[in-house]
């Protein structure tokens, strides 16, 4: 979708106000040391924490990441079973430091299949950090981008519609409060969106690179970011149309 003459493009930035993150190579990363997979997960777990720590030194504003999609559960059962356990041990744990640290923590996605224990303690964190106010920390789990955009599309059938625009979708997708991600962080090599966010994707920009998840520290974040500074965003306009400060050689 172009922008029409009256519309007003987003704000300029050096810094994305929003960025979207797909943690992949946990599994990769064990395999290239000999180990069993999950302690890949282990260190994934290490290393989100370093990038809450990066995203919150350059003042992001919203980070959200990708730790479980729909699909993730067609994992060897022993995989699945650790991923969750480590994700209730992180919500028992790690989110007093949050709280400290003035970063609400958000959970999106589908938490039927979780277990009772995992649903309170997400409860738990998210009643504790709603306050805060530094940063928004979001964990996609059992989200995919195609389930939001149904449920989005069935919450809106229910509630009568019987014609859907642009906006009654986008008011209705998880995390409609917030900016869209200004841009995407995708680690392991992989090049593509792996059904993450699509609608909101639409205008977000990519960042690839070859780094496994475990090993993403502060340097690839600064790669990450001084990419970002080097793109022209011009939301379906010329260059010529955009300020000054906003244009790229």
């Amino acid at each position: 979708m172009t922008i029409s003459a009256t519309q007003k493009i987003p704000s300029y930035s050096e810094i994305p106000e929003h960025i979207a993150v797909i943690m992949d190579g946990n599994g990769r990363w064990a395999k290239q040391k000999h180990l069993p997979r999950v302690f890949g997960h282990k260190k994934g777990l290490d290393a989100l924490e370093n990038l809450v720590r990066c995203c919150f030194d350059a003042q992001v504003k919203y980070l959200t990441v990708f730790a479980f999609s729909t699909e993730n559960w067609r994992r060897p059962l022993e995989e699945v079973n650790f991923l969750m356990e480590l994700f209730l041990s992180a919500l028992q744990k790690k989110v007093t430091l949050l709280y400290k640290n003035n970063i609400c923590l958000r959970v999106i996605g589908d938490r039927n299949r979780f277990s009772k224990s995992i649903c309170e303690h997400i409860q738990k964190a998210e009643t504790l950090t709603q306050n805060n106010t530094a940063m928004t920390l979001t964990i996609a789990a059992d989200y995919g981008g195609k389930w939001d955009i149904l449920q989005a599309v069935n919450k809106l059938l229910a509630a009568g519609k019987t014609e859907i625009t642009e906006s009654d979708l986008a008011a209705n997708l998880m995390l409609s409060d917030i900016p869209d991600p200004d841009l995407y962080i995708r680690t392991g090599g992989e090049k593509r969106i792996s059904n993450f966010m699509l609608w909101q994707m639409a205008y977000a920009e990519f960042y690839f690179t070859d780094i496994l998840w475990p090993d993403f520290g502060r340097e690839e974040f600064d790669n990450a970011l001084n990419s970002f500074k080097k793109r022209e965003r011009r939301y379906g306009r010329t260059s010529e149309q955009l300020p000054i400060e906003q244009q790229r050689p």
